[in-house]
């Protein structure tokens, strides 16, 4: 059966550099370039994370529905794939958690991957604006595996100018070489999950559930810090809904 096609591809090629440049890991910057992708301003927002203890963490809006965590890209050396990278928790792929691969032509397409698997499972959460670029994405992707969804992003023009526009917009200066990663964590039909693109699927880390997302990711964040304990650069970010939305009064 043919692949529904993507958006129509440049006529000027780039390289998987140039086309999926870094973006800077602030909540201005995705909460820009989220928006201008479909979701609503008023329903979703990204926050950061300063801390892990509890006192950091109660100042986190509530509800969370993903947390997104940049941290520095851990070495390649054969003992740390087969020891570390794989022993966070058990590898399950299940049909209710929506995943993409990231393949070598998305080039640092990590942080547009991330804030895809962010709002991918949350569906039931955020109602995206009709035929924006998301909403089309998510249409056109449902029914691929998670290579064919990489393949589609790879030559989705819209979302790749999306995300070039958010990554001129830091103020980070762009630099060609990248140290840095981004992987998502949600709670998706009671277990907490980390997707994370190079990887060969989601992680199962237990139990977790809305309301408790951004405690139970904690131990797993933590687990990911000792494993590098020679660097300082970890960022973390949560998705939240809107209370306005939410429910919720102040």
């Amino acid at each position: 059966m043919a692949l529904p096609s993507p958006p129509s591809a440049a006529s000027a090629p780039a390289s998987a550099g140039e086309r999926w440049p870094p973006l800077e890991s602030s909540p201005e910057v995705f909460n820009q370039f989220m928006w201008s992708l479909g979701v609503p301003e008023d329903e979703a927002e990204f926050h950061d994370v300063y801390g892990l203890d509890a006192d950091a963490l109660d100042m986190v809006p509530q509800p969370v529905l993903a947390v997104i965590l940049c941290f520095p890209d851990p070495p390649q050396d054969e003992s740390y794939t087969s020891d570390l990278r794989l022993s966070y928790g058990e590898k399950e792929t299940r049909d209710r958690v929506y995943f993409i691969k990231q393949i070598e032509s998305l080039g640092n397409a990590c942080g547009t991957i991330a804030l895809i698997h962010a709002v991918g499972n949350s569906s039931s959460e955020i109602n995206l604006v009709e035929n924006s670029c998301l909403d089309l994405f998510f249409k056109s992707t449902a029914s691929m595996d998670p290579s064919e969804r990489a393949l589609f992003l790879e030559k989705d023009d819209a979302m790749a100018r999306a995300h070039s526009l958010a990554a001129r917009s830091g103020v980070t200066e762009l630099c060609d070489v990248v140290e840095e990663h981004y992987i998502c964590f949600v709670a998706v039909n009671g277990t907490l999950t980390e997707l994370d693109g190079m990887k060969d699927g989601p992680i199962k880390h237990g139990s977790s559930s809305s309301k408790s997302l951004l405690q139970d990711v904690v131990p797993v964040i933590k687990g990911i810090m000792h494993t590098i304990p020679d660097s300082i650069n970890f960022n973390l970010m949560v998705l939240s809904r809107k209370q306005n939305c939410a429910g919720t009064t102040s």
